[in-house]
This record gives C-alpha cells, structure tokens and sequence, in this order.
C-alpha cells in the first residue's frame, strides 16, 4: 500500500532540516545525503507505523539517528583502510569547505566532540527541539540530553578560548 499525499507533503517540508541534521552529524554533503536518502527510504516503507500524534520531524529525526548508528556499526566491523589511503580521505576532507553556514573554527571544534555530545547539542541548538523531544529522538533520559549539552558547551568554550582541544587529563569521567 503507498503512503498517503498528506504524510508525503509532511515528508517533503521535513527534509531540509533532516537534511541539516544529516549534514551536522556526519560532516559531508555526499554521506549526509545519503543518510537522508535512507531516513526517507525507512520512513516511506514503514510509513503505517507513524502516529499522527506524534510529530513528523521528531520521528524522522529518530529515524536518521538510527540509521546513523547503524552505519557507524556496520563500518566498525566492516571498513579497514590502508593507511594512505586514510591520510588522503583526512586531507580531503580537511580541504573541502564546510557548506553549512559555520565558522570554520565552530565546525573544527564540533568535530572534535563525541557524538554523544554532539548529537543533543545540534537537536538543541540547530533543530531547536526542546530537551524533551531531543531525548525521544536519542532514545535517552531528558537530564542526560541536558548534562550533555553542558559538558559539549564547556568543551566548545575551552578549544575556541585556546584554539585547541582540552586533553584527556581535563575531562572527568563521571561513574
């Protein structure tokens, strides 16, 4: 059965900022499309599980973050580079200019977080979701989407100040 025009329309109106989040959580414009490509592939196959109460954006975001994992998963087990290679994918990418409207020095600092800092950072900040849907969308508690984005605030904070990420001895793990 194909999903119905007015869950298409929605679809449509939704990809720019799932395209946005896309390119915010991978950091290039090819993969990111191809993330987004998949989020609506999902969306559009499982179309009947959607819950009209529920907010379009938040589940394809959910959407996105899980395919997201799932290929970060699959290239764990599955991509092995040769070395030059690898030093030619980094200066690639090192070259090749950011096309989300940041500052060069914020992308660089964005980089060097986790993505578990990252990701409710940019839902927060970027999408502008509340801390509530971010956490739905991340599948974790609403106080930890807050703790996260604190400590992702104080480390962006401390590499634009210095120019340089905070080393390892500076960060507290919290048990």
């Amino acid at each position: 059965m194909d999903a119905p025009d007015n869950f298409k329309r929605l679809l449509l109106a939704a990809i720019p900022r799932l395209r946005r989040y896309a390119r915010s959580l991978v950091f290039d414009g090819p993969r990111a499309d191809d993330l987004v490509q998949s989020t609506l592939e999902r969306a559009l196959s499982r179309w009947q599980q959607f819950d009209e109460r529920r907010d379009l954006l938040l589940w394809l975001l959910s959407i996105a973050h899980n395919a997201h994992q799932d290929g970060l998963r699959r290239e764990a087990r599955l991509s092995v580079l040769e070395p030059e290679r690898m030093e030619q994918e980094l200066d690639r990418q090192a070259v090749q200019p950011p096309d989300i409207g940041l500052r060069l020095d914020l992308l660089a600092a964005l980089r060097t977080l986790t993505p578990e800092l990252r990701e409710p950072l940019l839902l927060v900040v970027v999408e502008q979701l509340s801390y509530a849907e971010a956490a739905q969308v991340l599948r974790i508690p609403p106080g930890t989407v807050m703790s996260r984005i604190s400590r992702a605030r104080l480390l962006l904070r401390r590499i634009l100040s210095d120019g340089k990420p905070p080393s390892r001895s500076h960060l507290r793990r919290v048990v």
